[in-house]
């Protein structure tokens, strides 16, 4: 069994360890890190060692650390904070592993700017998608921490929160913490270029209001047309039947204006939303209206649903069908093939054909549907809300 000490340092020239911690580096041979890890610690370690850069592809690291009894591992930060220790559990679920940690990058940047941190929304975008970002965003988070890289600087991410109205935040970036000859803590700026490593603390600087219940006549509409949108009173009632809590990933079949999709990111910001429109007007639409109400992260996919391509797509547990353009029977079954297990369809019903051949093609394909409601706003044709499980 290979035993592995994976040890947090930060990114000064002049590290401090405990005696026990000095004395286990002194006694190993084998280390391993990054580049950048090993100019920082070349000065600690032993005369004769040996070195493995941490590069991908990473089983080839982790084949190399198979061949030691003991290993010493240099990583940033908390190594369990967003770091390399969770990634060698996972690959060496059967190694000795023993971690000591430092302050993280985020630590040292609240304490740089005298900001008590314990209730801080910790994400990170290193190497990683924008949506725990984008939901800390909605959920109105009054300190987001956020770890960036090459892609997601900060000048980047101000540029998203812009776009979709996140104007209630101060900005400070952290360089090169601990790194007491080149780091710099400051408030972001637009235009200034940012030196690498960096990180972000947002803190709020006023609420954001989100209604419970967006108003239709804030929409950008289809040609302007009043009825192409599911009105406020149906829209959240749909939302309720749909139940997306406790779900992951939701598709919006025909979504027009977008305001099922948006109303639902709102409410549930953890969601994974994919939104489908036949017309190419609607890209346009799902971009104005998302941005207008702030609901940043809805991927939407222009064309006809029948023949998308949606293999590669995040399978559905829950899915809502606003529009079918007189293919809905082909529709159900397309989704039904993809529907994780216990997943259902909403669809809502504006004629007694529409809804008899929608409880019969979700029959027909092994689901069991219920009415869950009825319901007529204004002088508009009653809406019968179903739902197929």
């Amino acid at each position: 069994m290979t035993t592995c000490t994976i040890i947090g340092i930060s990114d000064s020239r002049k590290q401090w360890f405990p005696p026990d911690v000095i004395d286990l580096i002194h006694r190993s041979k084998m280390f391993s890190g990054g580049k950048r890890h090993h100019e920082i610690m070349m000065p600690y370690l032993p005369e004769t060692h040996d070195w493995i850069d941490i590069t991908v592809p990473l089983s080839d690291v982790f084949s190399r650390y198979a061949k030691y009894d003991s290993i010493v591992i240099f990583a940033s930060g908390d190594p369990l904070f967003y770091g390399f220790a969770s990634t060698v559990m996972r690959e060496c679920p059967d190694c000795d592993i023993h971690i000591i940690p430092s302050f993280n990058s985020l630590q040292l940047l609240a304490h740089r700017l005298k900001i008590a941190y314990q209730d801080m929304r910790c994400v990170s975008l290193t190497g990683r998608p924008w949506d725990k970002f984008d939901e800390a965003l909605i959920r109105g988070e009054q300190l987001i921490g956020c770890l960036t890289d090459h892609n997601k600087t900060p000048d980047k991410i101000w540029a998203r929160m812009k776009a979709f109205g996140y104007d209630n935040y101060r900005m400070f970036v952290g360089e090169k913490l601990g790194n007491t000859e080149e780091e710099r803590v400051t408030e972001f700026k637009e235009g200034t270029t940012y030196n690498t490593p960096n990180c972000i603390i947002l803190q709020q600087s006023h609420k954001r209001d989100i209604p419970f219940g967006l108003p239709d006549n804030q929409f950008e509409l289809l040609d302007g047309r009043e009825k192409m949108i599911t009105k406020m009173p149906i829209r959240l009632t749909t939302l309720s039947v749909l139940g997306l809590s406790d779900k992951h990933s939701f598709w919006d079949i025909g979504f027009c204006t977008g305001s099922i999709s948006i109303e639902a990111k709102l409410l549930f910001p953890h969601l994974c939303i994919t939104a489908f429109e036949i017309r190419k007007e609607g890209q346009a639409l799902m971009d104005k209206n998302s941005r207008k109400f702030g609901a940043p992260g809805i991927n939407a996919i222009i064309g006809d649903f029948i023949d998308t391509d949606i293999s590669e797509l995040p399978t559905p547990d829950a899915v809502f069908i606003g529009g079918h353009g007189g293919k809905l029977v082909e529709m159900v079954k397309k989704v039904r093939s993809v529907l994780k297990e216990g997943g259902f369809i909403v669809f809502n019903s504006v004629s007694e054909d529409s809804k008899r051949m929608f409880i019969e093609t979700a029959e027909n394909n092994g689901m069991t549907c219920q009415i869950c409601q009825v319901i007529k706003t204004n002088d508009n044709n009653p809406i019968t809300i179903l739902k197929a499980e």
